[in-house]
């Protein structure tokens, strides 16, 4: 493990070393600091040194610290690696700045002390007049109260040292309680790893180095669930629709520098990954097993997963979001209740490809192919048994779109659409929906991200409800894709007697399934028969058939077990 992380660390440091640095200007520390730093782990220290010691751009608005600039959450993330693990290679006379900038900042709590209020960017509207990063996303907060907790601890401040312990305890503990509200997200989990990181490496305090610890274990064990040979797939939280691809979700960027499992290296590792590659620390190897999935296929978990701003009143009295994950022998597939909407992804699925990875499959309602992973036009309901899924939306002339790769083989036999992925085939039976077929214009506007995929379009034919039942198939269950098809048409039913009362019922090959839609309420489920309660669907991670392999965590109960690959991971 430890070998191949160094040659994916060694081949990160080749391949961004030598690049233009970029500015200090506003929060663009976020890129050039991380940018100096590999080019000094690829031996253009002189140069990188330099850089990092060099006057801020925004010295003037810094007077108050001495110029030196602890504003931006990324700015403060970079500070703390240039100060703690550069520092040695820094002027002394500039080292001694900056601790003395720290003392300033850190004599009280930064976040009680107001200055004019400073943008992050032309676009960004989320200002703050305080003298650290008042915004509160899960990643950024992390950022800030890292940075504050490190500088006051190294400056002797200890009043703010231990306001920010607390802050710190409260936000890791609700880690093993609820899980995070940031839950998944293929954007921002890596900027919320490297931050605890830095705590990590750097907290002389050794119940506080605990802490970093449980977080960061806890943060590769739920990013290993959705993480799979270079891709991320399942629902995801703050999901920008632009990492549906291999290696495109920024997250499969840290993870994979651990996790590995591709036949594709990272061609655009992401300059972050230096806090890690300079770091002592290591995920439980029963994590690593976890998002290599090695452990008894098909399996089903029950996950949940809390609102986002959980510290407010009545935040951790129940989940927002209650999600079904199913791992195949070729596929992993998920879905949220309430499918997309706002800023998630409640449906996605990734199929094994042997020379990419994996490919994606993506439902969604709605025509913007460019939001395809959080696309909604409202009022979704999906249930999910294991490898079949019911899809239903109640608006008339409802758009549905398909996210799909153009290697995928498409046929339609008697109203049924057949999709077939490399070792993965799908079945797609539509409900009061007309599917249209390959949307040109809509594959035109996804072209450039996703050069290799294309968009589905469908719209629903009745007043009633309307979607697509899915039936998902592979060797181990359906033996090829001719027996597939057979089976499919000759056995798998869609039973719409009860329609008009919102009721769908589909028997797949193997199980059924049967969902009545609700309008502003949780979806009525039956899987398999059996009335599906929701109120036992708490617990942040649980296998469906009750076990606790190879991972469960209750709901806040502040435990998490992990068994995997011949490994266990517990916490207590």
């Amino acid at each position: 493990m430890e070998a191949e992380f160094e040659q994916r660390s060694q081949a990160v440091i080749k391949k961004l070393a030598g690049r233009n640095y970029g500015s200090t200007a506003g929060e663009n520390e976020k890129k050039s600091y991380p940018r100096a730093m590999i080019d000094f782990l690829a031996g253009n220290r002189e140069k990188a040194i330099a850089f990092l010691q060099s006057e801020d751009a925004d010295a003037q608005k810094n007077a108050h610290t001495l110029g030196i600039d602890f504003y931006s959450g990324f700015t403060l993330k970079g500070q703390v690696r240039k100060y703690f693990y550069f520092g040695k290679y820094l002027d002394p006379t500039y080292r001694q700045r900056m601790k003395e900038a720290m003392r300033i900042l850190t004599e009280v709590d930064p976040l009680t002390r107001h200055s004019s209020r400073r943008q992050f960017g032309e676009k960004l509207q989320d200002n703050c007049n305080t003298w650290v990063d008042c915004r509160n996303t899960d990643n950024l907060k992390a950022m800030r109260e890292v940075a504050v907790y490190l500088f006051a601890e190294e400056t002797g401040n200890e009043a703010t040292r231990k306001i920010y312990k607390q802050r710190l305890e409260r936000n890791i503990d609700i880690l093993y309680q609820i899980g995070q509200g940031e839950w998944d997200s293929e954007n921002y989990l890596g900027h919320t790893i490297t931050a605890y990181v830095n705590l990590y490496d750097f907290a002389k305090d050794s119940q506080v180095k605990s802490l970093a610890k449980s977080a960061l274990d806890w943060l590769f064990i739920s990013g290993a669930l959705k993480y799979w040979r270079g891709g991320f797939g399942g629902p995801t939280k703050r999901d920008y629709s632009q990492g549906n691809c291999v290696w495109c979700s920024l997250a499969t960027h840290e993870l994979g520098l651990y996790f590995g499992d591709s036949p594709l290296a990272d061609p655009d590792p992401a300059v972050d990954e230096v806090h890690l590659i300079t770091s002592s620390y290591r995920p439980p190897l029963a994590a690593i097993a976890l998002a290599r999935k090695q452990f008894p296929k098909p399996l089903e978990l029950f996950n949940s997963k809390p609102t986002y701003e959980n510290w407010k009143p009545g935040g951790e009295d129940a989940p927002q979001f209650y999600e079904t994950l199913y791992f195949g022998h070729t596929f992993q597939l998920g879905t949220l209740a309430q499918g997309s909407g706002g800023d998630w992804n409640g449906f996605k699925m990734l199929a094994f490809n042997q020379q990419r990875g994996v490919d994606y499959f993506i439902a969604a309602t709605g025509t913007d192919a460019t939001k395809i992973s959080t696309s909604s036009i409202a009022g979704d309901n999906v249930a999910q048994y294991r490898n079949l899924v019911i899809w239903l939306n109640q608006q008339p002339k409802a758009p549905f779109q398909f996210f799909l790769p153009k290697s995928v083989k498409l046929e339609n036999i008697n109203g049924v659409a057949f999709i077939r992925y490399e070792k993965t085939w799908l079945a797609l039976t539509p409900i009061n929906l007309n599917i249209e077929g390959i949307n040109a214009a809509a594959t035109e506007k996804i072209k450039q991200r996703y050069p290799d995929d294309r968009i589905l379009t469908a719209i629903a034919t009745s007043k009633n409800v309307s979607g697509f039942a899915l039936e998902v198939g592979e060797q181990e269950t359906h033996g090829n894709w001719e027996q597939f098809k057979r089976s499919i048409l000759s056995r798998s039913r869609l039973n719409l007697n009860q329609i008009d009362d919102g009721v769908v019922e589909y028997r797949g090959v193997v199980g059924k399934l049967k969902l009545q839609y609700q309008h502003s309420k949780l979806p009525k489920v039956w899987r398999n028969g059996s009335y599906h309660d929701w109120q036992k669907h708490f617990a942040v991670y649980q296998n469906a058939n009750g076990s606790k392999t190879p991972i469960y965590q209750g709901w806040k109960q502040d435990k998490l077990e992990v068994t995997a690959g011949g490994y266990q991971f517990k916490k207590y």
